[in-house]
């Protein structure tokens, strides 16, 4: 099924009226070449072209659709008529094992395979001529050289006077379009069209996923004889028979849709998410712009967010998008090889109350203006990880989140027990604007409130939701206890007048949150210390300060105040009622209504 859509995704792009967003045809591949060699007709270098172009800090290569290249596993293997600088010209390196012939003599082999009316063209007759003379010495006067010599990067040939390369030369294309019986490739019945073809022995490598090989790995390859049967020992690829065009199609496509500029692409912890639909679809970019980040537009995924909720608002979709379906393919490094970590695949008219769901749910009263909107997946999945690197993440967190997202599902139980152990394993320390880090910050805390509301949504219905801001009606004990926590917290700050390095967070905020029994008479006592400090020292302080301790304690059970021992749940909704307090002292408010609002003063 994967494949099959993917070779499907192929067919409809490679036709696609844009010529910039058309996907090469079959035996050619789109690479990024950083030099070319300007060549006169008789073989003499003119000049060395840099292609390279600034692309935020890095310099990166032009594109150009050349000749598909060589799987290059072990070995000296050339491709035709571009390919690095120790193939091309030559360049020495260092090479690993002792192969019966150099790069740069497997190069010009490869070019004397061509037919010889194809090597009589004007420019594989300058090719041929350049590597004859072997003089390079105006690409050693160039300014780019010691970085050549260092990078080893990826060249070519263009005639002097022409736009095109000299393997985007007609009678080049022609004379390296795939060959049916290329190395007697036996005839089997497809697995993704179900016709006998032509079987790919080696598939061409994946690149743009996460964490692997830089040269690329594959979803499909068979390398040791406990994979291989029925006298399949040779051609690993008969195992998985799939037709040779049907395999350059579906790895096409998915380097395409795994590209540096991809709109259909997002990383979701480890997992590299890729989405497309079924046809062309005003909405085929819509998971990119609600989920990825945005460095260069941060304001892409709120219009996103925004327009979605405005069409469903509406009750009706754009005609003809609710039954575009889409397809979500989350894939993670194994060594060599690529692990499909989840297959999504639903109508837009199922998806889209789905992904709207998930926003609604992860609303949350800011704490700074700089706190995203919609925040991203990626970002929410670094505030659960020890200094936000994604690295320590749990390796299933993220294809299970975004799995419950898409198919309505409770989230994960490891979402909120990564949030609420990072809750309890936080140190205060202090940003980079010297301002002091919470122990619940802003993502940590909409990830646990989204959590818990679809928790009781699908399991406890009659249950009342937590709010965006504080909600003072809530008389769940769990957030109580966040909230008095919070308040105890703030008149230890009011009492002293000054910004502490070290409050009761610091010292007992875990254990609040675990054994509420353990920690929170010490607390009480403590507090009315700090509130006999306050009321020497700002009366009027001291009686918001008084006001707000009896509202919240006022709605707590006395004997069952403070349990010996919370549950996860119930871990997360003391964090909740954390965060929501302390930002309630953040946000000033007209009092209006006493019995809803506590201005500050």
């Amino acid at each position: 099924m994967i494949l099959y859509e993917l070779v499907r995704y192929y067919d409809r792009k490679s036709q696609d009226p844009d010529p910039s967003q058309r996907l090469p045809s079959l035996g050619l591949e789109d690479k990024e070449i950083a030099f070319v060699i300007e060549l006169h007709g008789d073989g003499r270098v003119n000049q060395l072209l840099d292609t390279r172009s600034l692309d935020g800090k890095r310099l990166r290569a032009q594109t150009f659709l050349v000749s598909q290249g060589e799987k290059k596993t072990s070995g000296v293997k050339a491709n035709l008529l571009w390919d690095s600088a120790a193939y091309v010209i030559g360049l020495d390196r260092e090479r690993k094992g002792k192969a019966e012939i150099t790069p740069a003599a497997a190069f010009r082999a490869r070019i004397e395979t061509l037919p010889e009316q194809t090597k009589a063209d004007a420019g594989i007759h300058a090719v041929l001529a350049a590597l004859d003379r072997g003089d390079w010495s105006v690409l050693h006067a160039h300014p780019a050289w010691p970085e050549i010599e260092a990078s080893n990067p990826v060249m070519t040939f263009r005639l002097v006077g022409d736009r095109e390369l000299v393997c985007q030369r007609p009678a080049v294309v022609h004379a390296a379009s795939p060959v049916a019986a290329e190395d007697a490739a036996p005839n089997r019945v497809c697995l993704i069209d179900g016709v006998p073809r032509p079987v790919q022995r080696l598939h061409s490598s994946i690149k743009g996923v996460w964490g692997a090989q830089s040269s690329g790995a594959n979803i499909v390859s068979f390398n040791a004889r406990a994979f291989e049967s029925y006298g399949k020992t040779d051609r690993q690829g008969e195992n998985a028979p799939i037709g040779q065009r049907a395999a350059f199609a579906y790895t096409t496509a998915l380097n395409h849709l795994l590209g540096k500029d991809s709109r259909n692409r997002v990383q979701v912890g480890d997992a590299s998410t890729v989405f497309w639909a079924d046809r062309a679809s005003a909405f085929d970019t819509l998971l990119g712009d609600l989920f990825g980040e945005h460095i260069d537009d941060p304001d892409r995924g709120v219009r996103a967010v925004q327009a979605l909720f405005d069409a469903l608002k509406t009750g009706q979709l754009p005609v003809g998008e609710r039954d575009v379906r889409f397809f979500v393919l989350g894939l993670a490094p194994n060594a060599a090889r690529i692990s499909v970590r989840f297959w999504l695949n639903a109508p837009l008219a199922e998806l889209a109350p789905r992904i709207a769901q998930h926003f609604k749910d992860t609303e949350l009263v800011r704490r700074y203006d700089s706190d995203p909107v919609a925040p991203s997946l990626f970002r929410m999945l670094r505030s659960l990880c020890l200094r936000e690197e994604i690295k320590h993440l749990p390796p299933r967190l993220a294809g299970e989140w975004i799995r419950a997202i898409l198919e309505g599902l409770p989230y994960p139980p490891t979402l909120l027990n990564a949030a609420v152990n990072r809750c309890k394993a936080e140190q205060a320390s202090r940003n980079s604007q010297g301002t002091r880090e919470d122990n619940v910050p802003y993502l940590r805390a909409a990830a646990i409130k989204a959590w818990l509301n679809r928790w009781s949504r699908i399991h406890q219905p009659h249950e009342k939701e937590f709010t965006v801001a504080l909600d003072l009606h809530n008389t769940d004990a769990a957030y109580r206890l966040g909230r008095l926590f919070a308040a105890y917290e703030r008149i230890q700050t009011d009492a002293a007048g000054r910004e502490l390095n070290r409050t009761i967070r610091d010292a007992y905020f875990g254990s609040a949150m675990s054994t509420p029994a353990s920690v929170f008479p010490r607390l009480m006592k403590l507090s009315q210390h700090h509130m006999r400090d306050l009321k020497r020292s700002n009366a009027g302080l001291h009686i918001v300060r008084d006001r707000l301790l009896t509202e919240i304690a006022g709605e707590i059970d006395g004997k069952s105040a403070f349990p010996p021992t919370m549950s996860l749940p119930s871990q997360g909704r003391f964090a909740l009622g954390y965060y929501h307090q302390r930002q309630a002292f953040f946000t000033r408010k007209e009092a209006t209504d006493t019995t809803t609002t506590i201005k500050e003063e």
